[in-house]
């Protein structure tokens, strides 16, 4: 089967998802271990038997709803390819916006940063990979999401130090920068029966009180945790900014403000604590 013919059956096959297009690119290039421009500069070239069917397999399970970066193992963030199982979230690109706004507001030489709920490591390890001169922490509850973070810092080359446990339990301070995608879906919220969330753990997305418990544990422990002058920024729900803002407000934090992502959404919400208040 020649490479155009193949991507042109596997588009029809993923009409449904919103990606088609790139779905079946991605996972081809998977298969051939090629980057995109190849599919483009050879559609001619054919796959052999053992390519045929790894393609038919993983569009069979993208069909049922697999997510491709577990169909792959990987996914790029932040210009980085990023080691993904079913243990932990998938980066996405709204993300980028917290990585980007904690490199402007962090100090420009040494400092001493944590990553909340890491994951896979994207975003800490963006900032790693960004500043070496960093001292980046990576924490998480979950033994299994921590190895695939162990892992990717690895395969990146960054240094960074990695505590297993809830939020900054266990974790030396105080930090010049705290930063967190923390769990923030309402367990009752529909989406979660959508999408590639039905295939990530749980246990990464779903908070009580509405989405907002793990957010209001988070603002309350670094209200402790930080500098005078420290920056605390936090990723939530499109909907949940202004309630952000007042529970940071209420914690002492001041220039108390939202920023959007690249849709347009009220995403990160970051206070500064300019007095240390250990």
């Amino acid at each position: 089967m020649r490479i155009d013919t193949a991507l042109r059956q596997a588009r029809e096959r993923l009409a449904a998802s919103p990606s088609a297009d790139l779905d079946a690119q991605i996972l081809l290039c998977h298969v051939l271990d090629r980057p995109r421009s190849y599919l483009f500069t050879w559609p001619e070239r054919t796959l052999n038997e053992e390519q045929r069917q790894r393609f038919e397999s993983l569009l069979t399970r993208r069909e049922a709803g697999e997510p491709v970066a577990h169909l792959t193992g990987q996914r790029e963030f932040f210009g980085h390819n990023f080691l993904v199982t079913a243990d932990t979230l998938i980066p996405r690109p709204d993300t980028e916006t917290l990585v980007e706004l904690a490199l402007q507001l962090g100090p420009a030489g040494p400092a001493r940063v944590v990553d909340l709920g890491t994951g896979t490591g994207a975003i800490g390890l963006s900032l790693a990979l960004e500043r070496p001169q960093w001292q980046v922490t990576l924490t998480d509850l979950s033994a299994a999401a921590l190895s695939v973070a162990e892992s990717n810092a690895r395969q990146l080359g960054a240094r960074v130090t990695l505590q297993q446990g809830s939020w900054l339990q266990g974790c030396d301070g105080p930090f010049d920068l705290i930063v967190s995608n923390p769990p923030y879906i309402d367990p009752t919220d529909h989406h979660l029966q959508e999408g590639d969330v039905r295939f990530e753990p749980r246990s990464a997305l779903v908070a009580d009180q509405r989405g907002l418990a793990d957010l209001a544990s988070i603002i309350t422990e670094a209200s402790t945790r930080l500098v005078a002058g420290g920056w605390l920024l936090l990723e939530h729900g499109y909907q949940q900014g202004g309630e952000v803002r007042a529970l940071m407000e209420a914690e002492g934090f001041d220039a108390v403000r939202t920023e959007r992502d690249l849709g347009g959404n009220e995403r990160v919400t970051l206070g500064q604590l300019t007095v240390n208040s250990e």
